[in-house]
């Protein structure tokens, strides 16, 4: 027979836990939350959460057996990202996963002791997520998507495809925490190949069309897009305007170059969403996230969609074709 505590407790497990109830008893199911900066419809995210779900059950870990796995989308919406930040927070979760950097700050603001593994975050230390890479300190650990000094490659691969650029507008979020940093590098790389990079500070789709548009007034101009939650909501978009005036333009990520823009590159982000998975075993194990140092990624891929540069005029020279990791013909 259960008795008067136990009824009660399992009455309030169940209150927090509107949205996958489950049959089995609490102590045989662990939780993990999933805090993700985009919308659930959204075709590049399903296919990084199936990898992740698939790297949990190769390591013994099952949705609906014996873990249970509390979703929460937010749309790239910051009112939405605190609200659910504060949800999962109520709810408990043994681990959380964290999407992109203003969730992981969401989250931060929200706990000091339920274990949180980030991915697709720049700029950890930056922003006071971990106190260093190699000793995290903290309850918060994962895998960064750039190092910032990587962000000079998108400036010299520009160059390369278009030898004549004199001006490259630089288009990112201002709220993103690592932004500073990128454009930094860039500006300090850029005199070395002789261009002129100028920030565009983008909020929403609306600000998008201003920036892209104001570079496509004037001839030799080219577009680096930052990794961020709005260009990432907003890819097609800026793929099909930048390809509108015929802009020379390199990506953060492969699936940019997947819809039609000239080029990316970047980290295989489907290996990063495993490697989270394989950071929470070991948390679910008993592993501390300040004992788990935060890790970047070991290898970056150049994707050129031929098809694009021929339907914009853009000759990519061989020595480019070479290197590319695919080529979209």
């Amino acid at each position: 027979m259960i008795g008067r505590r136990q009824f009660i407790a399992l009455l309030g497990g169940v209150a927090a836990r509107p949205v996958m109830a489950r049959a089995q008893p609490r102590g045989s199911m662990r939780r993990v939350g999933v805090l993700v900066g985009f919308g659930e419809s959204d075709p590049g995210t399903q296919p990084r959460l199936e990898a992740f779900r698939q790297r949990l059950h190769e390591l013994g870990w099952m949705d609906g057996h014996n873990i249970e796995i509390i979703y929460r989308w937010s749309a790239g919406e910051q009112a939405r990202i605190n609200e659910y930040a504060a949800e999962l927070v109520r709810v408990a979760p043994d681990v959380i996963m964290a999407h992109s950097s203003p969730v992981v700050a969401a989250l931060q603001r929200s706990t000091h002791t339920i274990p949180v593994v980030f991915v697709q975050v720049t700029g950890a230390v930056e922003s006071g997520f971990v106190s260093s890479w190699a000793r995290p300190n903290a309850n918060i650990t994962g895998f960064e998507t750039f190092e910032l000094a990587m962000s000079g490659k998108w400036l010299d691969l520009l160059k390369e495809l278009k030898p004549d650029l004199a001006r490259i507008a630089v288009l990112y979020d201002p709220e993103s925490p690592a932004a500073r940093g990128r454009l930094r590098v860039l500006n300090a790389v850029a005199p070395s190949i002789a261009v002129r990079v100028s920030a565009a500070a983008v909020h929403d789709a609306q600000e998008i069309d201003r920036a892209i548009g104001e570079l496509a007034q004037k001839s030799g101009g080219g577009l680096i897009v930052l990794p961020d939650n709005v260009s990432l909501i907003h890819r097609e978009r800026i793929v099909t305007l930048a390809n509108h005036y015929r802009l020379a333009a390199i990506y953060p990520f492969r699936y940019f170059a997947i819809t039609g823009g000239v080029m990316s590159y970047s980290m295989d982000v489907i290996e990063l969403y495993r490697a989270a998975a394989s950071y929470i075993d070991r948390i679910l194990k008993g592993a501390k996230p300040a004992d788990l140092p935060v890790q970047a990624p070991t290898k970056y891929e150049l994707v050129v969609n031929l098809k694009t540069a021929k339907a914009l005029g853009l000759i990519v020279p061989d020595t480019l074709l070479a290197r590319a990791d695919e080529v979209i013909e």
